[in-house]
């Protein structure tokens, strides 16, 4: 084993950058006292919402169907057959990246009937720059603060024994992400209504933190 001393730093860095991508989460709903009935409502409300979407073309960078559920409603709680209702939900899981249109698309989903709209959601993606742009920072920071605590001691780095990535995260200031519950008041039949106003959404900022761990042998310091 090497006798040179060993100097340990952490690196850091944190980066702010603008989101790359918006997510939003939809529930398109039915309910009906018969279950057929439900069900056929539920599709011609989730294929309405799909169709809307997709019609923004490649500013919608992914769609998917989260998952789809009818549940029976009953009169009493604690009786068993007697069934009221029959409510279907579709969860509808959309990513956009394109923010031009996001304000647009979340009002006109909002105005569908019984439709729920959460998000946005602003993130980074996965294979983002930023993340590297993160890591290097960090990786540099460790060199130059070991690089500082050596000549402190009046010696020298010499050599890299280890670096570790203790992890990249996100923290996100806690936003309020608009969440629209519209159409269940709509009379059928009126005629087209007009095309609600978008509303005006402004990106969230992300943060980006990288930590690594390093260790560098040194020459013998000079204590005199």
């Amino acid at each position: 084993m090497s006798d040179a001393p060993l100097i340990s730093v952490r690196g850091e860095a944190v980066l702010e950058a603008e989101p790359e991508i918006a997510r939003l989460s939809v529930h398109v709903q039915s309910q009906e006292p018969d279950r057929r009935t439900a069900l056929d409502r539920l599709t011609e409300r989730n294929q309405q919402c799909l169709d809307l979407v997709k019609s923004y073309g490649e500013a919608v960078e992914r769609l998917e169907t989260g998952g789809l559920s009818i549940t029976p409603l009953l009169k009493y709680r604690r009786r068993e057959g007697d069934v009221r209702a029959y409510r279907g939900t579709v969860w509808i899981k959309i990513t956009v990246s394109d923010f031009a249109v996001l304000g647009e698309l979340v009002t006109r989903l909002g105005d569908l009937e019984r439709t729920y709209v959460s998000g946005p959601e602003w993130e980074l993606r996965r294979d983002s720059e930023v993340y590297r742009r993160a890591a290097r920072q960090a990786a540099n920071e460790a060199v130059d603060r070991a690089r500082g605590y050596a000549e402190a001691l009046g010696a020298r780095l010499t050599g890299l024994v280890e670096l570790s990535d203790e992890g990249l995260g996100r923290d996100t200031v806690p936003g309020g992400p608009v969440a629209l519950a519209a159409g269940y008041g709509r009379v059928a039949g009126g005629g087209p209504a007009e095309e609600p106003e978008p509303i005006d959404l402004e990106p969230e900022t992300q943060i980006v933190r990288a930590t690594v761990e390093a260790r560098f042998t040194a020459t013998a310091p000079d204590l005199g």
